[in-house]
């Protein structure tokens, strides 16, 4: 035997009624999840869209150090663009390959043109010393140098946090 307990006054249509009512999805609900759905095809389809537009191999990269602290934690998300060899300043911040491939974020505190071609003396903002270990000739020359990281009037644009995403999943695999 069913049992349905009424508050007083209620009807079993009225309770029918208000129970179909709750489960209905609300305009909000579908447009945040229409939000979370686009959110996840850009992240997919993003990079290399930016690729191609930034001319960089890294529009997006995820900081995974200390060695950039305070200005980027670990976890920040950045943005990068290729530029010529000579838009690139001592202050700027660059994402080059290391001699061991991977990326390196630091920033350019001295430019150096020998014959012709540029090379960037880079040191992380939390680093003692250069970064000497990965220069090949006076400094990491252009050609290892990924893009330019993208800020507004001197300030870094970044997203804090959400490279942490990046990082579990890369420590997973």
């Amino acid at each position: 035997m069913i049992s349905t307990r009424l508050c007083k006054g209620e009807t079993m249509s009225n309770n029918l009624q208000k129970n179909r009512g709750e489960n209905k999805i609300t305009k909000a609900e579908i447009i945040k999840d229409a939000i979370i759905i686009a959110v996840l095809v850009l992240s997919i389809f993003s990079r290399p869209i930016l690729a191609v537009v930034t001319g960089s191999q890294a529009p997006i990269a995820v900081v995974d150090g200390y060695s950039m602290f305070p200005v980027l934690r670990m976890g920040d998300i950045v943005f990068s663009y290729k530029c010529s060899p000579q838009d690139i300043h001592v202050g700027d911040i660059i994402i080059y390959r290391g001699i061991d491939g991977k990326l390196i974020i630091h920033r350019v505190i001295k430019v150096i043109v020998r014959d012709g071609k540029y090379y960037y003396v880079t040191k992380g903002d939390n680093n003692p010393i250069e970064d000497y270990f990965e220069f090949t000739g006076p400094g990491v020359p252009y050609s290892r140098v990924v893009g330019k990281v993208f800020d507004i009037n001197g300030a870094v644009f970044k997203i804090p946090y959400l490279g942490y995403v990046s990082i579990w999943f890369h420590n997973i695999i």
